[in-house]
């Protein structure tokens, strides 16, 4: 049965690879799905407050989709983008992995979408590491709610990440300590054409691509209201 479940997940890497013939395709799917899912995730209804904390966040980072599968031994998979905020604009986005694997008792598969709405410029450059360990840091606190849980503003003022899942499958939440994000140095290249690093993308705002326009778009109008 493990053999089945590794199997399985090995068989969902192409999805987050970077196969050179449908790089560009695999990126810009990334960033509507992203688009999508901070429409869905942040809207009045569904978590208002949620929308408060983007008028003074630092970024975000989308999660559009997250795959966790496992009985006994388990992972979590998926590919994000982060959008910076400054100046009232958002920036274009950069791309990362996101992962993690557990041993325990469990069985079941889940599709989260998860976004991390940065607070503090420290929040921000911790993200922006080649490799940042969720948990691992003391001295960045990250606040985890599912969509719409009331009082997560009041809570984020001691956050410098705050992080709202939607999750649906047979898990009861999703656990993030312990995930690693990393830099997809290889998405960024092909996305823009040049070798921007998240920090040339979100702090010089050095790459453009207008395929992150409605995402952008979107980013502002959920803060502007």
């Amino acid at each position: 049965m493990i053999r089945l479940v590794l199997a399985g997940l090995l068989a969902l890497l192409p999805l987050f690879a970077a196969a050179p013939a449908r790089a560009q395709t695999e990126q810009q799917t990334l960033v509507d799905r992203a688009t999508l899912t901070v429409q869905e995730m942040f809207s009045d209804k569904i978590n208002p407050e949620g929308r408060r904390l983007l008028k003074n966040a630092k970024g975000i980072m989308i999660c559009p989709r997250v795959f966790k599968a496992g009985f006994i031994v388990g992972a979590q998979l998926g590919a994000c983008v982060l959008v910076g905020h400054n100046n009232g604009a958002w920036t274009n986005p950069a791309f990362y992995g996101f992962g993690s694997g557990s041993i325990g008792f469990q069985i079941g598969v889940q599709d989260a979408q998860i976004a991390f709405i940065i607070l503090t410029e420290k929040g921000l450059a911790a993200l922006m590491d080649s490799q940042f360990k969720i948990g691992a840091d003391a001295s960045v606190a990250v606040a985890t709610f599912g969509a719409g849980v009331s009082g997560s503003t009041t809570a984020a003022l001691r956050a410098d990440i705050v992080a709202f899942a939607q999750a649906r499958g047979l898990f009861a939440g999703i656990a993030l300590d312990g995930s690693l994000i990393s830099q997809r140095s290889e998405w960024n290249l092909a996305y823009y054409g040049q070798n921007f690093s998240p920090q040339q993308i979100v702090l010089d705002r050095q790459g453009n691509n207008p395929g992150a326009d409605p995402l952008r778009e979107v980013l502002g109008q959920l803060a502007a209201q």
